[in-house]
């Protein structure tokens, strides 16, 4: 085994895009607005763009021909994540349960997530998909137990994930994520898996549709606020 050997490091242009570089690029996009360089239709066809880009690199197409495209984005910052909920800041009863016994059980879709969930796989599978729930709370934690069964935990890429665990002749791996909104939801996974799995990452290409609409109505204030003065 080659020890020298490292991963090349991810081109920054295939990084994933943040809130704050969707904010830089529409900030740039209403300079060119009000300076006459882009047209009203222009602005609003790159804006909705911006909105739907992945990556950075997705992101600066929509900038290349304005002369600030040259100026190097600025790294994200990043928000601490707000503090784990102390004990009895969440009820102890889960707000629901979703248990699968020698069966599967699956909650998907567009549902609320509550802020406590409890998931059982008792030689049987559990699939819990986060990418599209409603948050009504920014924090939800969710309870994982496995017995010789499988937990699979899905969320979007545009919140804050953490988990507390372990394995017993079984894998535990939480996938943790950091979101730059702090206003973003922060789910917790703690759990066993004793001779089973839990797990529990980011969905690749699902994002928290209430965020971007946050992101939409901060751009949208700042151009009424520029085209008002």
């Amino acid at each position: 085994m080659d020890l020298q050997k490292q991963t090349a490091p991810t081109p920054a242009a295939e990084l994933r895009a943040s809130d704050a570089d969707r904010d830089r690029v529409a900030d740039i996009l209403r300079e060119a607005l009000a300076e006459g360089r882009l047209t009203a239709e222009e602005h609003a066809e790159r804006v909705d763009g911006v909105l739907h880009a992945k990556t950075v690199g997705e992101l600066e197409v929509f900038i290349r021909d304005l002369p600030a495209a040259h100026q190097r984005p600025t790294a994200p910052g990043y928000t601490p994540v707000p503090p784990r909920p102390t004990p009895g800041a969440i009820p102890v009863e889960a707000d629901a349960n979703v248990v699968a016994v020698f069966s599967s059980a699956v909650r998907r879709g567009r549902w609320r997530a509550g802020r406590r969930l409890h998931a059982y796989a008792v030689f049987g599978s559990v699939e819990i998909d986060l990418s599209e729930a409603i948050f009504e709370y920014q924090q939800v934690v969710i309870k994982a137990v496995s017995v010789f069964g499988d937990v699979q935990i899905r969320v979007p890429e545009n919140i804050s994930l953490r988990g507390t665990g372990g394995g017993v002749l079984g894998n535990f791996e939480v996938s943790p994520l950091d979101s730059v909104d702090s206003d973003a939801p922060v789910v917790y996974v703690d759990g066993w898996a004793v001779l089973g799995n839990v797990e529990a990452r980011p969905k690749r290409g699902k994002s928290v549709a209430d965020i971007l609409e946050r992101v939409q109505d901060k751009v949208d204030r700042k151009l009424r606020k520029h085209l008002g003065d």
